[in-house]
Protein backbone atom coordinates (compact mmCIF):
# COMPACT_ATOMS: atom_id res chain seq x y z
CA UNK A 1 0.00 0.00 0.00
CA UNK A 2 1.18 3.49 -0.81
CA UNK A 3 1.48 5.76 2.24
CA UNK A 4 3.46 8.62 0.69
CA UNK A 5 2.12 12.04 1.84
CA UNK A 6 -0.18 10.41 4.40
CA UNK A 7 -0.37 12.40 7.64
CA UNK A 8 0.51 10.80 10.97
CA UNK A 9 0.95 11.78 14.61
CA UNK A 10 3.82 10.58 16.77
CA UNK A 11 3.50 10.54 20.58
CA UNK A 12 6.70 12.55 20.97
CA UNK A 13 7.43 14.33 17.66
CA UNK A 14 3.87 15.39 16.92
CA UNK A 15 2.36 15.66 13.45
CA UNK A 16 4.23 14.68 10.32
CA UNK A 17 3.96 13.40 6.78
CA UNK A 18 5.33 10.22 5.26
CA UNK A 19 7.93 11.07 2.61
CA UNK A 20 9.62 7.71 1.93
CA UNK A 21 8.48 4.11 2.19
CA UNK A 22 9.65 0.55 1.47
CA UNK A 23 8.69 -2.90 2.74
CA UNK A 24 10.40 -2.48 6.11
CA UNK A 25 11.03 1.24 6.77
CA UNK A 26 9.13 4.51 6.47
CA UNK A 27 10.57 8.03 6.72
CA UNK A 28 8.46 10.82 8.21
CA UNK A 29 9.00 14.57 7.93
CA UNK A 30 8.07 16.33 11.17
CA UNK A 31 8.17 20.09 11.71
CA UNK A 32 11.82 20.19 12.73
CA UNK A 33 13.37 16.91 11.56
CA UNK A 34 13.01 13.66 9.65
CA UNK A 35 12.80 10.30 11.36
CA UNK A 36 12.85 6.67 10.14
CA UNK A 37 10.67 3.98 11.69
CA UNK A 38 10.26 0.23 11.29
CA UNK A 39 7.25 -0.54 9.12
CA UNK A 40 4.57 -1.53 10.00
CA UNK A 41 5.57 -2.12 13.66
CA UNK A 42 5.74 1.58 14.58
CA UNK A 43 2.03 2.06 13.88
CA UNK A 44 1.17 -0.35 16.64
CA UNK A 45 3.34 1.51 19.14
CA UNK A 46 4.20 5.16 18.39
CA UNK A 47 2.39 6.34 15.29
CA UNK A 48 -1.24 7.07 14.50
CA UNK A 49 -2.51 7.30 10.92
CA UNK A 50 -4.97 10.15 10.23
CA UNK A 51 -6.53 8.54 7.14
CA UNK A 52 -9.13 6.08 8.48
CA UNK A 53 -9.10 3.83 5.39
CA UNK A 54 -5.30 3.61 5.46
CA UNK A 55 -5.41 3.06 9.24
CA UNK A 56 -7.83 0.15 8.77
CA UNK A 57 -5.59 -1.43 6.12
CA UNK A 58 -2.55 -0.98 8.36
CA UNK A 59 -4.36 -2.64 11.25
CA UNK A 60 -4.95 -5.70 9.06
CA UNK A 61 -1.30 -5.77 7.97
CA UNK A 62 -0.12 -5.54 11.59
CA UNK A 63 -2.51 -8.30 12.69
CA UNK A 64 -1.32 -10.56 9.87
CA UNK A 65 2.31 -9.92 10.78
CA UNK A 66 1.64 -10.60 14.46
CA UNK A 67 -0.08 -13.86 13.48
CA UNK A 68 2.89 -14.79 11.30
CA UNK A 69 5.30 -14.02 14.16
CA UNK A 70 3.19 -16.15 16.51
CA UNK A 71 3.44 -19.04 14.04
CA UNK A 72 7.21 -18.60 13.82
CA UNK A 73 7.51 -18.58 17.60
CA UNK A 74 5.26 -21.63 17.82
CA UNK A 75 7.46 -23.46 15.29
CA UNK A 76 10.56 -22.48 17.28
CA UNK A 77 8.97 -23.84 20.45
CA UNK A 78 7.90 -27.03 18.68
CA UNK A 79 11.45 -27.42 17.36
CA UNK A 80 12.85 -26.99 20.89
CA UNK A 81 10.43 -29.66 22.17
CA UNK A 82 11.42 -31.98 19.28
CA UNK A 83 15.11 -31.47 20.01
CA UNK A 84 14.56 -32.17 23.72
CA UNK A 85 12.65 -35.35 22.82
CA UNK A 86 15.39 -36.43 20.42
CA UNK A 87 18.02 -35.78 23.08
CA UNK A 88 16.01 -37.80 25.58
CA UNK A 89 15.71 -40.67 23.09
CA UNK A 90 19.45 -40.53 22.39
CA UNK A 91 20.20 -40.65 26.11
CA UNK A 92 17.83 -43.60 26.56
CA UNK A 93 19.36 -45.33 23.53
CA UNK A 94 22.91 -44.77 24.82
CA UNK A 95 21.92 -46.06 28.26
CA UNK A 96 20.27 -49.10 26.72
CA UNK A 97 23.27 -49.84 24.52
CA UNK A 98 25.64 -49.34 27.45
CA UNK A 99 23.75 -51.96 29.44
CA UNK A 100 23.21 -54.20 26.43
CA UNK A 101 25.06 -57.50 26.59
CA UNK A 102 25.81 -59.05 23.22
CA UNK A 103 23.68 -62.08 22.58
CA UNK A 104 25.77 -64.83 20.91
CA UNK A 105 22.97 -65.32 18.38
CA UNK A 106 21.82 -61.83 17.50
CA UNK A 107 21.98 -62.27 13.72
CA UNK A 108 18.94 -62.97 11.58
CA UNK A 109 18.61 -64.94 8.34
CA UNK A 110 15.62 -64.31 6.06
CA UNK A 111 13.92 -66.48 3.52
CA UNK A 112 13.18 -64.10 0.62
CA UNK A 113 10.49 -65.22 -1.81
CA UNK A 114 10.45 -64.11 -5.46
CA UNK A 115 8.52 -60.90 -4.76
CA UNK A 116 10.79 -59.92 -1.88
CA UNK A 117 13.93 -60.57 -3.93
CA UNK A 118 12.84 -57.94 -6.44
CA UNK A 119 12.18 -55.35 -3.72
CA UNK A 120 14.70 -55.93 -0.95
CA UNK A 121 17.66 -54.40 -2.81
CA UNK A 122 15.78 -51.20 -3.59
CA UNK A 123 13.90 -50.73 -0.31
CA UNK A 124 16.65 -52.24 1.84
CA UNK A 125 14.32 -53.56 4.49
CA UNK A 126 12.62 -56.85 5.33
CA UNK A 127 9.37 -57.72 7.06
CA UNK A 128 9.36 -60.24 9.91
CA UNK A 129 5.88 -61.56 9.16
CA UNK A 130 2.80 -61.81 11.35
CA UNK A 131 2.07 -63.85 14.47
CA UNK A 132 -0.01 -66.86 13.41
CA UNK A 133 -1.93 -67.64 16.59
CA UNK A 134 -2.73 -66.61 20.15
CA UNK A 135 -3.76 -63.30 21.65
CA UNK A 136 -1.46 -61.32 19.34
CA UNK A 137 -2.47 -63.09 16.13
CA UNK A 138 -2.07 -60.85 13.09
CA UNK A 139 0.40 -58.49 14.75
CA UNK A 140 3.96 -58.20 13.36
CA UNK A 141 6.68 -60.38 14.85
CA UNK A 142 9.11 -58.41 17.02
CA UNK A 143 12.79 -59.13 16.25
CA UNK A 144 13.70 -58.83 19.93
CA UNK A 145 17.34 -59.95 19.65
CA UNK A 146 18.29 -57.40 17.02
CA UNK A 147 20.45 -54.44 17.96
CA UNK A 148 22.81 -52.23 15.93
CA UNK A 149 25.35 -55.09 16.05
CA UNK A 150 22.99 -57.33 14.03
CA UNK A 151 22.97 -58.30 10.37
CA UNK A 152 19.99 -59.36 8.28
CA UNK A 153 21.23 -62.14 6.01
CA UNK A 154 19.17 -62.51 2.84
CA UNK A 155 18.72 -65.96 1.35
CA UNK A 156 16.66 -67.57 -1.40
CA UNK A 157 15.94 -71.00 -2.85
CA UNK A 158 14.39 -72.01 -6.14
CA UNK A 159 11.15 -73.81 -5.30
CA UNK A 160 12.15 -76.68 -7.58
CA UNK A 161 15.38 -77.32 -5.65
CA UNK A 162 15.94 -79.00 -2.26
CA UNK A 163 16.56 -76.94 0.88
CA UNK A 164 20.30 -77.68 0.84
CA UNK A 165 20.53 -75.48 -2.30
CA UNK A 166 19.57 -72.35 -0.35
CA UNK A 167 21.96 -69.59 -1.37
CA UNK A 168 22.96 -66.26 0.18
CA UNK A 169 21.94 -63.29 -1.99
CA UNK A 170 22.91 -60.33 0.21
CA UNK A 171 23.23 -58.89 3.70
CA UNK A 172 22.92 -55.63 5.59
CA UNK A 173 23.63 -54.27 9.04
CA UNK A 174 20.45 -53.04 10.68
CA UNK A 175 19.98 -49.30 11.01
CA UNK A 176 22.36 -47.84 13.58
CA UNK A 177 19.44 -46.70 15.79
CA UNK A 178 17.38 -49.88 15.47
CA UNK A 179 16.41 -51.84 18.60
CA UNK A 180 14.27 -54.88 17.84
CA UNK A 181 12.12 -54.93 20.95
CA UNK A 182 10.88 -51.43 20.10
CA UNK A 183 9.93 -52.43 16.54
CA UNK A 184 6.14 -52.17 16.21
CA UNK A 185 5.60 -52.59 12.47
CA UNK A 186 7.82 -55.63 11.84
CA UNK A 187 10.03 -53.84 9.29
CA UNK A 188 13.79 -53.94 9.81
CA UNK A 189 15.53 -51.02 8.08
CA UNK A 190 19.12 -51.18 6.91
CA UNK A 191 22.22 -49.24 7.82
CA UNK A 192 22.86 -46.41 5.38
CA UNK A 193 26.31 -47.74 4.40
CA UNK A 194 26.79 -51.40 5.31
CA UNK A 195 24.82 -53.23 2.63
CA UNK A 196 25.84 -55.99 0.25
CA UNK A 197 24.14 -57.39 -2.82
CA UNK A 198 25.68 -60.48 -4.42
CA UNK A 199 25.80 -61.20 -8.11
CA UNK A 200 24.17 -64.42 -9.30
CA UNK A 201 27.60 -66.00 -9.75
CA UNK A 202 28.71 -64.96 -6.25
CA UNK A 203 25.44 -66.21 -4.80
CA UNK A 204 25.85 -69.63 -6.40
CA UNK A 205 29.21 -69.93 -4.61
CA UNK A 206 27.77 -69.06 -1.20
CA UNK A 207 25.47 -71.78 0.09
CA UNK A 208 23.74 -71.00 3.35
CA UNK A 209 23.96 -74.54 4.79
CA UNK A 210 27.75 -74.45 4.58
CA UNK A 211 27.53 -72.19 7.65
CA UNK A 212 24.26 -72.92 9.41
CA UNK A 213 23.44 -75.84 11.74
CA UNK A 214 20.05 -76.58 13.27
CA UNK A 215 21.25 -77.50 16.75
CA UNK A 216 18.21 -79.64 17.57
CA UNK A 217 18.70 -81.70 14.39
CA UNK A 218 22.28 -81.03 13.22
CA UNK A 219 22.11 -83.64 10.45
CA UNK A 220 19.00 -82.14 8.81
CA UNK A 221 18.64 -79.25 6.38
CA UNK A 222 15.03 -78.18 6.79
CA UNK A 223 13.21 -74.86 6.85
CA UNK A 224 9.53 -75.63 7.10
CA UNK A 225 7.92 -72.50 8.55
CA UNK A 226 8.63 -68.88 9.39
CA UNK A 227 10.32 -66.05 7.52
CA UNK A 228 13.44 -65.86 9.65
CA UNK A 229 15.76 -67.54 12.11
CA UNK A 230 18.29 -66.20 14.56
CA UNK A 231 21.79 -67.52 14.21
CA UNK A 232 25.32 -67.34 15.54
CA UNK A 233 27.40 -64.13 15.42
CA UNK A 234 30.52 -66.03 14.40
CA UNK A 235 28.71 -67.75 11.55
CA UNK A 236 27.80 -64.32 10.23
CA UNK A 237 31.44 -63.23 10.50
CA UNK A 238 32.48 -66.30 8.48
CA UNK A 239 29.96 -65.42 5.78
CA UNK A 240 31.11 -61.80 5.57
CA UNK A 241 34.74 -62.89 5.42
CA UNK A 242 33.96 -65.21 2.53
CA UNK A 243 32.01 -62.50 0.70
CA UNK A 244 35.14 -60.34 0.79
CA UNK A 245 37.12 -63.12 -0.90
CA UNK A 246 34.44 -63.49 -3.60
CA UNK A 247 34.57 -59.85 -4.69
CA UNK A 248 36.79 -59.30 -7.73
CA UNK A 249 36.03 -55.59 -8.21
CA UNK A 250 38.45 -53.55 -6.08
CA UNK A 251 35.90 -51.01 -4.84
CA UNK A 252 33.34 -53.70 -3.99
CA UNK A 253 36.01 -55.68 -2.19
CA UNK A 254 37.01 -52.66 -0.10
CA UNK A 255 33.38 -52.04 0.80
CA UNK A 256 32.85 -55.69 1.77
CA UNK A 257 36.04 -55.55 3.88
CA UNK A 258 34.83 -52.38 5.60
CA UNK A 259 31.49 -54.11 6.33
CA UNK A 260 33.30 -57.13 7.76
CA UNK A 261 35.61 -54.99 9.94
CA UNK A 262 32.66 -52.97 11.27
CA UNK A 263 30.70 -56.12 12.06
CA UNK A 264 33.64 -57.63 13.96
CA UNK A 265 34.06 -54.45 16.02
CA UNK A 266 30.36 -54.31 16.85
CA UNK A 267 30.30 -57.98 17.88
CA UNK A 268 33.69 -58.05 19.63
CA UNK A 269 35.01 -60.71 17.26
CA UNK A 270 38.71 -61.10 16.49
CA UNK A 271 38.94 -61.75 12.76
CA UNK A 272 42.19 -63.70 13.12
CA UNK A 273 40.51 -66.15 15.50
CA UNK A 274 37.63 -67.05 13.18
CA UNK A 275 37.27 -70.75 12.47
CA UNK A 276 36.31 -72.26 9.12
CA UNK A 277 32.61 -72.86 8.32
CA UNK A 278 31.17 -76.02 9.89
CA UNK A 279 27.57 -76.03 8.76
CA UNK A 280 25.48 -79.10 8.06
CA UNK A 281 26.44 -79.18 4.37
CA UNK A 282 30.17 -78.93 5.17
CA UNK A 283 29.86 -81.78 7.69
CA UNK A 284 28.03 -83.88 5.13
CA UNK A 285 30.73 -83.25 2.51
CA UNK A 286 33.49 -84.29 4.94
CA UNK A 287 31.59 -87.46 5.85
CA UNK A 288 31.23 -88.33 2.15
CA UNK A 289 34.97 -87.74 1.59
CA UNK A 290 35.86 -90.10 4.46
CA UNK A 291 33.45 -92.82 3.31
Amino acid sequence: MNLINKEVTHKRFGKGSIVKQNDSVIEIHFETERKKFVFPDAFGKFLKMHDEKAAHSLKKIIEEKELELEKIEQKKEEEKIRQRQEQQLRMEHEKLMKNHKLHPKSQMVFWCDDEEQSAVFTEWQVFTGEIKSGAHKGKPQKPTRLYPNSVCLLTARDSSLPEKERRIIGAYMVNENFIGKFCEDGYIPSHSVYRLELTEQESESLQFWNYYVNETSPEKMTWNTGKYRYFDNEWMAQILRDIVSLKSDEQERKHAQSFFDHFCRMNQILADNLTEPNGTLMRMKRTEQLA
